[in-house]
This record gives C-alpha cells, structure tokens and sequence, in this order.
C-alpha cells in the first residue's frame, strides 16, 4: 500500500479538539507508516531482536501497535498479545507461559516486568515504546518509494503471532497463527464485505486495526479506553464517525448498542457507513432492528467465529428475523470453510473417524476447517487435544438418499491432513445451509430429560422489554440440573420480584423448551468478558446463584 498510494491517510491518531469543537488527529500516510515500520524494524534490530524470537507487545492502541507488530513480521520476529483487561493473575499466567525473549512496551509494561519478575523471567531484552512516532515525520512525494527495510522471507507455515483468547469460559489460551492464516483472513475479510482501498476503518477492538494496511483502508484510532470499553462516550465514537466519514467499523454488540441508542435518542444517523461489523456475542434483536435506521446506506453484519478461527460465517441485517427463538443465525459458512454438527462429548477426538455427524437441524457441537483455523495452542498440548481433530485420509461413502442428509452435508471433504477447530459452540445447520449458533457447550444445562441451549432459552425472555440480560444457568449435578434464569437488573422488592417473575414465567410456558424454567434470580450487573464486554459469564453466575435467593414461581390452576 505504501508504494500503490503512498500518499493516502493511513493512520489518524486523536490528540484533542480544535477551538471549533472538531477531533485534531496526528495523520500519518501509508508511506510514513511504512517509514515508522522500518524504523521500529532498526530499533528492534539494534536491540538485538532477531527472527523466531517471541516479543510480549504491550503498547498503545494505533500507531505503536501497528507499527511495532508490523516490525517484527518483518524481521521474522513473532508478536504475542494479550489481552491487558483479563485481570493480573490470567495475565500474568499467559505471560509466564508464552516465555517471550523480548518485551516491547510503554513504561507502565516495563515497570511491571520488573514488580512480577517471575512471571517475566523469560526477557532478555526490552524496549520502551511511547504514543508518538519515533521517525521526524515530513511529507513524502508520491514518487518516493518505500524502503524494503530489513524483511525476511516468511512461509505461509511458519509462526507469525501468538494471540491469547479472552477466556471468557476457561483459562486464556495462546493461539498459534501462521503467516498463511492470515493471508486467509484478509482475503476473506476483503472478498466477503467487499472492502476496497480507500475505505475509512473505526476499529473497537484494537488488534482488528492490523488488518487495516493490508486492506489498503485509512484506520481511525477511537476514544476508547481497551481495558474498559463499556463506558464508552458513543457521542465521541459517532463523532468520529461523521467527521471522518467513516464507512466501515467493527465493535462488539453491547459497544454498538450503545452507540445505536444514542443514535436513536439523538435522532442521528450514520449515513457514510457501508457496513458495521460486530461479533463476539449474539446480536440483540433491537440493535438489528436499530440499524435500518442507523445505517441508511450500510448494513449490519455479525460474523461469526473464534479467536482459533476468523471468520467462519457471516450474516447480515437483511437476512435476520429479529425476533427468532430458535438460535442466532450466523450466516452461511464462508468460501473455503467446512462446518460439520456432531454429537456433544466432553472427551477429546484424535480423528475425524471417530466423530458422529448429526442431521441437519439436530443440536450439537460445531467444528469447523478451513484455512483460518488454527492447529494448535501455545505449549498447551491437552487443550490442543480438546480442541483439534485430525482428519481422515479418506473419506468413506454415504448413502445420498438418506433423507436426514441435506446437500450442505455431501460437500467435499477437506484435504487429508486438515485440522478441524472444536468450536466450543453448540448449534444446527437448517434445511438452507445456514449455521445457527445455540449457546457455549460449558454453558449447557444437562437436565434429566436432556440438555438445554443458552441462546434459544434466553431469546424467548429477551421478548420481554424489561430484560435487557438474562442468563440460563443450571444448579446441581450435571445429567440432574435444574434450569433457572438469571436477569440483570436492580435489586426489587419482595412483590415486585415476584411480579416480574410471574411475567416471566408466562413468556417460558408458551414455548417447549422454555417451559421447565419456573425459578428465576435477580443480579445487579453480570460478571462479562473485558474484550466484547458482551459474553456474559454465566458459569460465575452458577457458583452466584446456588447460594442466592431465588424467586420460585407457581403456574395458576
């Protein structure tokens, strides 16, 4: 990008407002930005950093970030980045288990490699980074071509970066990424939403902004704190987004429902947007219906996926039904991306072979291949042998008249030697081909007459206007639980609670597999991930409720 438009935005950096109340941003080109990388490149190298060693980056969001982790993929160096917000202990754990060799970081990062020098035992070498650029920045002419710099030559099998979960259902885990992977996922990112250079980025997560050169799109730092994204100031988010005519942006679904209800009480609209993308929950029915509204030109997408594979499916505003109780629709898988339903087991699975594949519209867990997924984690071998499958070398023949089989299930099997991501995701594939998303498989409630789904028992309460979260949880013993809801909301009265648990109570009876839930609990905020600020941790609401009050409700004769 910065030898084809060298002198396009890259990168704006707010830094203050101007005296007529507009954002005042640091604009770099592509070709200062590719100068700022090569830069970081000399730095890192003189530091003594060198190809295949692992660097713990914990630096600002924007400029550092992008630039140093461009900096090591090219001195063949691999990044690994963790999420700061998962709390000390997880993240000191991560760290200790990564063992980086070098530490690229602001002084705070460095001051806590020193305070925690066990878990940082493995640093031999660190360097200070800070928010402002480290070359003297000038205008460049078009003509003036990038400096190659110090680049090596990567393969597409060969470690790029270590990113870490959020562990929103277990421990953080070190994914292993390849260069080859993500290739793949700017390939399919660019091709599924048809992104074209020139287009303006608003990324609310800040490690999607390292997409953003590689698609040739100008990235808007927003004013938002990483660590704390729910006390977001959407009027600042949407004046980004109209100064900057912003056409494409990715945040999680409880950041841009607050932005949407801003919009909407505001009586605003985002009409330079041409797509919005959020993931990392289900979509709420009102933020879909919001963004006909929001998006006069643009569309609401939800891709689908995890950190271990990225992007699985997509789907978007025009195709959802906004008040469905049968799941999340996620969309159809994308090119190059096989989905199979299998039968729920706790227990890990070496090969393909040993998997029983389920019918179309039969629940089970969702595993998936292709070449974003992932094919191991960092140092983990028993979580990568819970959550990978080898394939088959061959695959053996299937009876096509069977009439439970759909033509989604006969599609070519996967090269010999894939590797099949265990989604941790339960969910069914319709009649159409389309994956509906049901709930995480920890999170399951197995009651004596079968399991129960978070997502389609938690959309039939979301129907009332007063539950904004709920959660389905289960108490007792696993295969013998007891399903009840959790609602977020202030603490009521005796009579009050009662009263809205009843209402409740009248919305689980007139579906089947809500109508067992008659016990309800009242939490003021539920306990979410730090990254989305979206999933919600419903087995720490477990542990909450098996010694809280609930309110036991009883159906009238």
């Amino acid at each position: 990008m910065a030898a084809a438009r060298p002198d396009a935005p890259a990168l704006k950096i707010p830094r203050g407002r101007t005296s007529a109340g507009a954002i005042d941003y640091l604009t770099l080109s592509f070709v200062e930005l590719d100068t700022e990388a090569a830069a970081w490149c000399e730095r890192l190298t003189a530091a003594g950093i060198r190809r295949g060693d692992r660097t713990l980056v914990m630096v600002r969001q924007g400029l550092p970030l992008i630039a140093a982790v461009f900096a090591l993929f090219r001195l063949g160096a691999v990044p690994v980045v963790i999420d700061p917000g998962m709390g000390r202990k997880a993240f000191l754990s991560c760290v200790a288990r990564s063992k980086p060799r070098a530490l690229v970081g602001i002084p705070l990062a460095q001051i806590t490699s020193h305070v925690f020098r066990t878990a940082f035992a493995s640093i031999q070498i660190r360097v200070w980074a800070n928010n402002s650029p480290i070359t003297r920045l000038v205008p460049s002419p078009v003509s003036h071509p990038p400096s190659p710099g110090s680049e090596v030559a990567s393969g597409a099998s060969d470690l790029a970066a270590i990113l870490f979960t959020s562990g929103s259902t277990g421990a953080p885990k070190g994914v292993c990424y390849e260069h080859g992977m993500f290739e793949a996922q700017v390939r399919l990112i660019r091709e599924t939403y048809g992104i074209t250079p020139g287009e303006v980025d608003l990324p609310m997560l800040p490690i999607f902004a390292l997409f953003n050169p590689a698609l040739g799109l100008t990235t808007v730092v927003p004013e938002l704190d990483p660590r704390r994204p729910a006390d977001v100031d959407p009027a600042k988010i949407v004046q980004a987004i109209l100064q900057e005519t912003v056409t494409n942006s990715f945040g999680s679904p409880t950041l841009w429902l607050k932005v949407s209800d801003y919009c909407r009480r505001s009586g605003i609209q985002l009409p330079s947007l041409l797509r919005v993308l959020s993931a990392g929950a289900p979509v709420p029915a009102a933020l879909w219906e919001n963004s006909r509204t929001l998006l006069p030109n643009g569309r609401l997408h939800s891709p689908y996926g995890a950190t271990e594979a990225l992007p699985v499916a997509s789907v978007s505003s025009s195709e959802i039904d906004p008040v469905s109780v049968r799941g999340a629709c996620v969309g159809r898988p994308l090119p190059g991306l096989q989905v199979k339903i299998i039968r729920l087991t706790d227990a890990p699975i070496a090969t393909l072979g040993e998997i029983q594949e389920l019918p179309t519209g039969e629940t089970g867990e969702i595993i998936v291949q292709g070449p974003v997924v992932t094919r191991t984690y960092d140092d983990l071998p028993e979580a990568t042998a819970m959550a990978k499958i080898q394939s088959r070398s061959t695959k053996p023949e299937r009876d096509s008249s069977d009439p439970r089989i759909s033509d989604f299930d006969l599609r070519a099997s996967p090269p010999s030697g894939g590797v099949w991501h265990r989604m941790g995701d339960c969910g069914y594939v319709d009649y159409s081909g389309r994956l509906w998303f049901c709930g995480r498989k920890a999170e399951r409630v197995e009651t004596a007459t079968g399991p129960m789904f978070t997502e389609p028992c938690e959309q039939v309460f979301r129907l009332n206007p007063r539950v904004t979260r709920c959660a389905l949880i289960g108490l007792g013993p696993r295969g013998h639980q007891r399903p009840a809801l959790v609602i977020e909301a202030p603490a009521r009265r005796a009579g009050e609670a009662r009263a809205f648990a009843g209402e409740l109570r009248a919305l689980a009876q007139r579906h089947p597999h809500t109508a067992a839930i008659s016990l309800f609990f009242f939490h003021p905020k539920f306990p979410v991930d730090v990254r989305h600020n979206a999933k919600i941790h419903r087995l720490t609401l477990a542990a909450w409720a098996a010694t809280a009050q609930g309110v036991e409700t009883r159906d009238s004769a």
